[in-house]
């Protein structure tokens, strides 16, 4: 198992860091939005590794926390911005 979490730390780690590029360097507004929210869902993921490795299910709530806030987020800033 430790094996696969470690694979799995680093893939998501290099997403992370292409992801970051991507939020820092988009072009528009939105293309900034959609990095912030495949930046989220790989941290999301990588929650969900550590819990999987560790056997703690008391990151679970967090992870579902964490999902409702953006997209919350996604839709008040995608509103706003779309035009009429």
């Amino acid at each position: 198992m430790s094996i696969v979490a470690v694979v799995a730390g680093v893939a998501l780690a290099i997403a992370s860091l292409l992801t970051t590029f991507r939020l820092l360097d988009g072009p528009g507004s939105l293309d900034r939005l959609v990095a912030l929210d495949t930046l989220i869902a790989v941290a999301m993921c990588g929650l969900a590794v550590w819990a999987a490795y560790s056997g703690d299910t008391t990151i679970v709530p967090s992870i579902v926390a964490l999902s409702l806030v953006s997209f919350i987020g996604s839709i008040a800033v995608a509103r706003f911005r779309v035009r009429d």
